[in-house]
């Protein structure tokens, strides 16, 4: 974490995913010593989209650096939903995968639903199959979804209690907003969910003590509207045609009004790929365990 000239301090993102980073790779060499084998995650490619083949080489990296087993699986584009199906179920009866990841999005012949519900829940290491999301819904949380799960660690590593405060979360998508919502609601945080038919965004955000935003769109949420004192976790990530990255809240004018900001790059993104390395090894000791 640094401050600026501005008062917001930034919240290094990439720092503390490496303390998370770490703390797996010891506790998977502490599994080979013990004569156990390392935690293993299938990393599922469909297609050539440049995009994803970035988010994967970087997962694969990062279980290159905290000790897991990374089995690669790159597909044609042309690949069935009966024939992905049918590998997903192979993982599924593999006992040294312990995290399937399938990369979205998916080419458009394919029903990303389907697919998701496809991975046994116990090896979701992603958090979105519906009994994940159903458990962290009830409080029991079991694979919890990677970008909320890493925006609550963030936040508590960073000393910001969310336990009484109002949060606003600004998007509602299944994989970040909504999920997001449910991790607040566990912390005991009051909870605002704003979505594409909310009036009056900026009053919303006015109010929030934590602020979220995982829109997708650069700018949807001008720094102004911060209230003085605010924590903005940015999880969105944008390329300007300039290819710069910019997240989804005014930056610069946004950190005047705020206590404690997120950068983009390198606030919410690596804690993502942390959890994920985090899950995947979780997953290998509950197998362990039984």
């Amino acid at each position: 974490m640094s401050s600026n000239e501005s008062g917001a301090r930034i919240i290094d993102g990439k720092a503390i995913a490496q303390d998370f980073r770490r703390d797996v790779r010891a506790a998977s060499d502490r599994l080979v010593a013990r004569g156990l084998r390392r935690p293993g995650l299938a990393v599922i490619l469909v297609g050539d989209d440049p995009a994803s083949q970035v988010y994967v080489r970087n997962k694969r990296l990062a279980c290159d650096e905290c000790g897991i087993v990374s089995v690669s699986h790159d597909l044609p584009h042309s690949t069935t939903q009966t024939e992905l199906m049918t590998f997903i179920e192979q993982m599924n009866a593999d006992d040294s995968i312990d995290g399937i990841l399938v990369q979205v999005p998916l080419p458009d012949h394919i029903d990303e639903r389907h697919i998701i519900e496809a991975i046994d829940p116990a090896k979701d290491v992603d958090g979105f199959h519906p009994f994940n999301v159903g458990r962290l819904a009830l409080r029991h949380p079991l694979m919890r979804p990677c970008t909320p799960y890493g925006v609550t660690r963030l936040l508590e590593k960073t000393g910001i209690p969310a336990k009484g405060k109002h949060c606003v979360v600004v998007g509602a998508s299944n994989l970040v907003g909504r999920p997001m919502a449910l991790e607040l609601l566990l912390s005991g945080a009051t909870v605002t969910v704003c979505h594409r038919f909310t009036q009056n965004l900026e009053q919303h955000v006015g109010m929030a003590d934590i602020l979220v935003v995982a829109v997708g769109k650069p700018g949807i949420v001008r720094g102004e509207w911060v209230k003085p004192g605010a924590v903005v976790i940015d999880v969105g990530i944008n390329r300007l045609p300039s290819g710069k990255l910019v997240g989804d809240v005014e930056f610069e004018s946004a950190r005047r009004n705020a206590a404690f900001i997120t950068p983009v790059p390198g606030g919410v993104g690596p804690m993502t790929v942390a959890m994920l390395m985090k899950n995947t090894l979780e997953s290998a000791l509950q197998r362990i365990k039984h």
